[in-house]
C-alpha cells in the first residue's frame, strides 16, 4: 500500500516530523528535522533573493555530507532545478556540466571552487565554507515554496558508461512516488538508523534521502565508501539498514569474512545501481545473516523499477517485481513485439516516475519515450510470476558465432570464483566468429594468479561459447559512482594485439 500522503513538497515532508529528531549527520555536522527545515528554507530564500527563478538550474559541486544534501533540497524548495555534480569529477567534466545545464547558481566546497578556476564565474551565487553557514544561519526575503510537484526538480546526469553524460530531468512527484514505494517495501520507518555511503550526485542516493526523510528516519552519510570505515560503523553504531551497490557488498563480504562482520542491529541491506550477482547475494546473506534486497532501476526512472520484497518469494538472480503503479514490458528489439515469459527482450517502463526528458535533447527524448514507454536499452526476462531478471544491455551484447552472450551472465560466473576481487567482460572482434569473449579481472593475489582454474570454473557453469577466450589482468575495473562498468574504458585494443 503506497502512502500517497508522502508525495508532497519537500518542505512539508521535513516539517511533518518532530523537530528534535536527528535527520542527517556526517563526520562533522548533525542536523535535526527542525534544523534541516530551517536551514534549507533559509538557503532557498537566499537563492531567490540573489535572482534565482523557478526553473533555473542550481548546481552543487560538493563532497558527500549534510551540506551537500541540504543544498539540493534548498534548490528544490526555491523552485529551481538541483544539478548535483560528482565531487570527484575533474574540473573539465564539472565545467561541461555547468555549461551544459546553464546553471545560474553554484554551491561549491572551497577546494573545488579553486579547482574550477574560471568556470566558477558561471555561477550567480557561489557559497563555500564559512559563507555557507552564514547563509543557513540568517534570514532573507524569500517566496512561497512552489507546489507544482510535476515541474522539473532535479537534473541528474547519466553515468556516462558509453560516452558523455546527459542531463535527466526528474520531478518531485516521480522521485517521491518511488521513495514511497520502495520505502514501504523495505519497511523504512522513524525507528530506522540508515548508513549511506552512496554518492550524492546519483539518483539512488537522492531516493534514499527522500525515503528516509519522508519516514522520519535518521541517515548517517559517509564522505565516500570505505570498507574498513563501513565495518567499523556497523560494529559501533545501531544501524538498521545499509544501502549500497554490488561492488560495496562484494568488498564487505571479502573483508567481513576475514575480520568478522559485527552488526547486531543491522536488519536489512538494499542493493541497486548495477546487477547484483546471485552468488554474491547468497553468500552475503549466508555469511552475515542479514537480508540483502536487490532492486533494478536507472536514472531515467527515478532509480527503482522493480524491487525484491523482504517477505515471500525471491527467485534466485531476480531483481524483483515492478513497483506499484509501474508497468514493465519486454520487447523484441528487432520486431517491436512483446516477448513471452522466459525470453529475453528490451525492458520498457511506464509509470509516474519516468523522466520528463533529457535536458536540451529533444530528439533523444522523443526516441527514448516513444509510444509513452521509456526504452531502457537494458535486456531482461520476466518469469511467469512477473519477476524480472536482468541479462545485459543491447549495446553490450556479444554475438559469438551467431550465439548471444550476455556480459552480466559471464561476470556472475567469474566473480563467484574465490580468486577474483572484480571483473568485467567485453566482446573483441574476431575474423571468423564475429566476436569473442574477453574477461578483464582484478585478482585477489595478482602475483600468484593463474587464469587456468578460473577458465575451468567458467566452463563448469557456462555454455562453451560463453567461456572467456582470453583473461586479462587489470589493476582496476573502471566504474561509475553507482558501480556500473564503463566498458568503453577497458583496453580492448590492447587485449586484441596481445591476443
Amino acid at each position: 500500500m503506497i502512502r500517497t500522503e508522502l508525495i508532497r513538497p519537500v518542505g512539508e515532508l521535513l516539517a511533518a516530523h518532530s523537530p528534535e529528531r536527528v535527520a542527517l549527520e556526517d563526520g562533522e555536522l548533525q542536523v535535526t528535522y527542525g534544523e534541516l527545515e530551517l536551514r534549507t528554507r533559509r538557503l532557498a530564500a537566499h537563492l531567490a533573493a540573489a535572482g534565482i527563478e523557478p526553473g533555473d538550474r542550481v548546481a552543487t559541486y560538493m563532497a558527500n555530507g549534510v551540506r551537500g544534501a541540504e543544498a539540493q533540497l534548498a534548490a528544490v524548495r526555491a523552485g529551481a532545478i538541483a544539478v548535483p555534480i560528482n565531487p570527484a569529477a575533474p574540473a573539465a567534466e564539472a565545467g561541461f556540466m555547468l555549461a551544459d545545464s546553464g546553471a545560474r547558481a553554484l554551491v561549491v566546497d572551497p577546494e573545488r571552487r579553486h579547482e574550477l578556476g574560471g568556470a566558477s564565474e558561471l555561477a550567480l551565487v557561489a557559497v563555500a565554507g564559512e559563507s555557507y553557514e552564514e547563509l543557513v544561519s540568517s534570514d532573507a526575503p524569500g517566496r512561497a515554496e512552489p507546489g507544482d510537484l510535476d515541474a522539473p526538480a532535479w537534473m541528474l546526469y547519466t553515468s556516462g558508461t558509453t560516452g558523455r553524460p546527459k542531463g535527466v530531468l526528474l520531478s518531485q512527484r516521480g522521485l517521491l512516488w518511488v521513495a514511497a514505494c520502495w520505502g514501504s517495501i523495505v519497511g523504512i520507518s522513524d525507528e530506522d538508523v540508515i548508513l549511506s555511503p552512496l554518492p550524492q550526485f546519483h539518483s539512488y542516493c537522492t531516493e534514499l534521502h527522500l525515503a528516509a526523510l519522508a519516514a522520519g528516519a535518521r541517515v548517517r552519510i559517509t564522505r565516500r565508501f570505505s570498507t574498513s570505515e563501513t565495518l567499523d560503523l556497523l560494529a559501533s553504531r545501531p544501524f538498521t539498514l545499509l544501502a549500497g551497490v554490488p561492488t560495496m557488498f562484494h568488498y564487505l563480504l571479502e573483508a567481513g569474512r576475514k575480520q568478522g562482520l559485527r552488526c547486531p542491529t543491522l536488519a536489512r541491506c538494499v542493493s541497486a545501481g548495477a546487477i547484483l550477482p546471485a552468488a554474491l547475494s547468497d553468500e552475503f546473506e549466508r555469511t552475515f545473516g542479514v537480508l540483502l534486497l536487490d532492486g533494478y532501476g536507472i536514472t531515467e526512472t527515478s532509480t527503482f523499477v522493480t524491487m525484491n520484497w523482504p517477505t515471500g518469494t525471491r527467485p534466485r538472480g531476480s531483481c524483483g517485481l515492478p513497483l506499484p503503479g509501474t508497468a514493465v514490458r519486454l520487447v523484441d528489439p528487432a520486431t517491436g513485439e512483446d516477448v513471452e515469459p522466459g525470453r529475453d527482450g528490451e525492458i520498457h517502463v511506464r509509470g509516474p516516475h519516468v523522466m520528463l526528458g533529457y535536458w536540451n535533447r529533444p530528439e533523444e527524448t522523443k526516441a527514448a519515450l516513444a509510444g509513452g514507454w521509456y526504452r531502457t536499452g537494458d535486456l531482461g526476462r520476466l518469469d511467469e510470476n512477473g519477476y524480472l531478471t536482468i541479462t545485459g544491455r543491447i549495446k553490450e551484447l556479444i554475438i559469438r558465432g551467431g550465439e548471444n552472450v550476455y556480459p552480466a551472465e559471464v561476470e556472475a560466473a567469474l566473480i563467484s570464483h574465490e580468486s577474483l576481487r572484480d571483473c568485467a567482460v567485453v566482446g573483441r572482434p574476431h575474423e571468423a566468429l564475429g566476436e569473442v569473449v574477453v574477461a578483464f579481472v582484478v585478482p585477489v593475489e595478482p602475483e600468484t594468479f593463474d587464469p587456468a582454474p578460473l577458465v575451468e570454473h567458467c566452463a563448469r557453469l557456462l555454455a562453451p561459447w560463453k567461456v572467456p577466450s582470453e583473461v586479462r589482468v587489470i589493476d582496476e575495473i573502471p566504474r561509475t559512482g553507482s558501480g556500473k562498468i564503463m566498458r568503453h574504458r577497458l583496453p580492448v585494443e590492447e587485449a586484441a594485439s596481445a591476443g
